[in-house]
């Protein structure tokens, strides 16, 4: 699960980069496809990271497992809507006389789509944290910081959906705690039998 976390934010951020850095000429088609498969392979991670936690969050609270991983499964889609949006650009690249306006739709698209589906990993992720502040299963300050980031994110979310662009600046909190609970992951993994006790031994 951690290396999921850390492989979803690398693939999409890179596949953003290259799929959004040309303006859907031809001599970019090569460059946007790439990135629209490193983005649907950032999909694929964030739908394996909602099914591999279901079974954790489920013994300890269940209702907040099967949000998760719908919101997970949401998110996911959205994004691959997403990518088709940017895969629109290609076949719109032969088209000159329809790619001004065409292509800015595809774009607006792939937006709304993105801001949908970062809208639903922040409500879910409520609940995650929530579950992990109660169980213990991270050091309570981490599941602090998740908590106000997600909430941050789906701010951020809402308000790009309105038209005010400040969904950039308000999803740091929450990706830079993703990163982090990636990392831990990879390094300690859940405790195994978190408890009231063993919460500072576990994690210092």
């Amino acid at each position: 699960m951690g290396a999921l976390f850390l492989i979803a934010f690398v693939v999409y951020m890179t596949g953003n980069a290259l799929a959004g850095s040309g303006e859907a000429s031809a001599a970019d088609q090569t460059r946007t496809g790439a990135g629209a498969l490193l983005m649907l392979a950032n999909s694929a991670a964030v739908a394996g990271i909602g099914v591999l936690m279901f079974p954790i969050l489920r013994r300890h609270h269940e209702l907040s497992a099967h949000a998760y991983l719908v919101s997970r499964v949401v998110e996911a889609v959205m994004l691959a809507v997403g990518v088709v949006f940017l895969l629109l650009l290609i076949p719109l690249a032969r088209d000159a006389s329809a790619l001004p306006s065409l292509a800015s739709v595809a774009r607006q698209g792939n937006l709304y789509a993105y801001q949908i589906a970062m809208l639903s990993l922040g409500l879910g992720s409520l609940l995650f944290c929530r579950v992990l502040f109660q169980s213990r299963l991270v050091p309570r300050f981490m599941a602090v910081w998740g908590t106000v980031g997600y909430a941050v994110f789906a701010v951020g979310a809402i308000l790009e959906i309105l038209g005010y662009g400040v969904g950039v600046a308000l999803s740091v909190p929450g990706g830079l705690f993703e990163v982090a609970l990636g990392a831990l992951l990879v390094a300690k993994g859940f405790p195994t039998e978190p408890s009231h006790d063993r919460e500072e031994a576990a994690y210092l």
